[in-house]
């Protein structure tokens, strides 16, 4: 007997309001990192959580390595899981990798969804003559290369670059969802991910959307996400939030809940 989508994916459904709101993770970790967010939803929400395929939590034996090899099939496994659940609106939170997931997701059913807020978002992480992504393909290799080398040691120097701020417990976190990761999986992905190019299609999105923004996160500098706002076709605003890191639902989940609670309700 085939495996649910459901089941594949670790999906969840937590919280009892009448809304819908789903979060989505970004690459190296899974839908744990909403641990700390969860509580100031589940009174008004019903919120659902998930894994994308290639997280350490899912079975590696469902990456399949030819169909994950751009980011639509995830876009697949998200809208699959939504028609699963027999929801028709939700708000959709995403982070990172997710929040591109998220768009290309309400391009092709816009009515699905009633706002997209985007946390550390980028269409394109690799500079040009004209954009600012925040990475030369030379600095993309030396990542790749630092990976595949030695997958631990690029673990113990990435996880607190990613995190930024001073919160030693966000670091551990974040480290151990990505040494759950298999390392050939995680090079893989993040290959797709610096690849990508979503500079093209931001016009096409017509879902209300909010940009959250760091300072000084190292995947995402600030000309991304105002380049996303100048770019994306629906009402966008951004949210500059005052902490620091690309991970701010580890490293201050209360004061990123209670932007986003805000954002949802329409004030910012």
């Amino acid at each position: 007997m085939a495996t649910s989508i459901l089941d594949v994916h670790n999906v969840s459904v937590e919280g009892s309001g009448n809304e819908y709101i789903v979060f989505g993770h970004g690459l190296g970790t899974d839908k744990s990192v909403w641990k700390r967010i969860l509580p100031y939803f589940e009174p008004n929400y019903k919120v659902i959580l998930f894994d994308l395929v290639f997280a350490g939590t899912v079975n590696p034996d469902y990456f399949d390595f030819r169909r994950y090899s751009t980011l639509d099939p995830y876009v697949d496994d998200l809208l699959a899981i939504l028609d699963a659940l027999r929801v028709t609106r939700c708000a959709f939170v995403g982070h990172s990798m997710s929040a591109t997931i998220g768009i290309l997701a309400s391009i092709r059913r816009p009515q699905l969804f009633s706002k997209l807020i985007l946390i550390g978002a980028s269409p394109r992480f690799l500079n040009d003559e004209s954009y600012r992504g925040g990475f030369e393909l030379n600095e993309i290799e030396e990542v790749f290369s630092a990976m595949e080398a030695n997958y631990q040691a690029w673990v113990r120097g990435y996880a607190p670059l990613m995190v930024g701020a001073d919160v030693p417990e966000a670091v551990q976190e974040f480290s151990r969802t990505l040494f759950n990761m298999r390392p050939d999986i995680t090079l893989f992905v993040s290959r797709t991910v610096f690849n990508s190019d979503l500079r093209g299609i931001l016009g096409l999105v017509k879902v209300p959307c909010c940009i959250m923004q760091t300072a000084k996160d190292l995947s995402v500098p600030a000309a991304a996400a105002r380049y996303m706002q100048e770019h994306l076709g629906g009402k966008t605003t951004v949210e500059w939030l005052n902490t620091e890191g690309h991970l701010p639902h580890l490293s201050a989940p209360t004061y990123l809940a209670h932007k986003l609670l805000l954002a949802l309700a329409g004030a910012h």
